[in-house]
């Protein structure tokens, strides 16, 4: 048999598969804790097909009912600073700690491979066969705001599921951190001592958006450079702007080969949590990310409005030529491409 042949085989039982996921049977799965239907729900999600886009409103809209508690954890971090190391033995504590955990990571750098979490998943092997640990990459869709969608919806199938402790590890650099930062409740920062970016070579941006700051490996070897660097940081921290949540960002140092500071890690989630709980910040924040969601969902919709239909691509086209050759400002792009959409939907 040719390869494209078996290819086309592949695709034509996929798209049967996907086309046989309807939401009706994939809730009642999900809310037994099924991770083999948790992950149909997120293909589901994922899906462009028409049916498959349907089906999948369907599902959100039953688990949108459920009212989750949650802890949504963003983790990121400089490369080479062992994310996934950290995720696998953080990740372990928890579990340890009486919790079901779901990792979910998202790349908007990446269509085809999902990123380095399919690497991921084989690193983390001793937290891939745990029975209360979810792991799954968050397909890109091409663009941040398709990220965006995916990644919420996934959460909230996960939460469905039973999953109450969610990490969302950022593979891409970038703008990636801010979306994660943004539909998250408590954002971890990974760095390296001795990486040359001690303060000067961070981006203050992120570092702000960091409710715990680890500094990784600190172990055999690296413990005084560690500390120095902690210090740094810690220093850092206090000169900028509060937080909403009144929390006041820390600074630790760990090992996940060691197992140092994964409990004040873990000691660290659990008050902030306490935290924002009591002083309502946790509710303020999540209907804060819904109201900003909406807007960036509506500017993702318009967007596939407009790659879907040839009229409006060829056109939308025809003004970034334009645009690229200095024969129009993007302000009169932008009033032409809207005058355009109007006058498509009068018909």
């Amino acid at each position: 048999m040719s390869s494209n042949k078996k290819i086309d085989q592949w695709i034509s039982s996929r798209k049967k598969r996907l086309e046989s996921f309807k939401a009706e049977e994939l809730y009642p799965l999900l809310l037994r804790g099924d991770k083999q239907a948790l992950s149909s729900a997120i293909t589901l999600i994922e899906s462009t097909h028409p049916k498959a886009r349907a089906e999948s409103s369907k599902l959100i809209e039953l688990c949108s009912r459920e009212k989750s508690k949650s802890w949504r954890i963003g983790i990121t971090g400089v490369p080479g600073v062992g994310k996934s190391t950290f995720i696998e033995a953080f990740g372990s504590h928890v579990l340890d700690a009486g919790h079901k955990l779901a990792v979910l990571a998202v790349d908007p750098s990446s269509n085809v491979t999902g990123g380095s979490i399919l690497g991921d998943k084989t690193r983390m092997n001793t937290l891939s066969q745990e029975e209360n640990a979810f792991i799954r990459p968050t397909a890109a869709a091409g663009n941040l705001g398709g990220v965006a969608r995916n990644s919420r919806d996934a959460m909230l199938l996960c939460e469905t599921a039973g999953f109450d402790v969610i990490f969302i590890e950022t593979v891409g650099v970038g703008q990636s951190e801010t979306m994660v930062h943004s539909m998250v409740d408590y954002f971890v920062l990974l760095l390296l001592a001795g990486a040359g970016d001690e303060l000067q070579g961070m981006k203050r941006g992120i570092m702000e958006l960091a409710d715990t700051i680890l500094i990784t490996k600190a172990d055999t070897g690296n413990e005084k450079a560690s500390k120095l660097a902690a210090r740094a940081y810690a220093n850092a921290v206090h000169l900028f702007p509060s937080k909403e949540s009144n929390w006041i960002t820390n600074v630790l140092t760990t090992s996940s080969l060691d197992g140092i500071g994964l409990n004040e890690t873990w000691n660290s989630v659990q008050s902030y949590f306490n935290s924002i709980v009591s002083n309502g910040f946790y509710i303020k924040n999540r209907r804060q990310q819904n109201a900003r969601f909406l807007r960036e969902n509506l500017t993702h919709i318009m967007l596939n409005e407009f790659d879907s239909d040839n009229e409006l691509k060829a056109y939308m086209s025809l003004l970034e030529t334009q645009l690229t050759e200095g024969d129009l400002s993007p302000g009169s792009a932008v009033d032409l491409l809207f005058e355009k959409y109007k006058a498509h939907l009068r018909g």
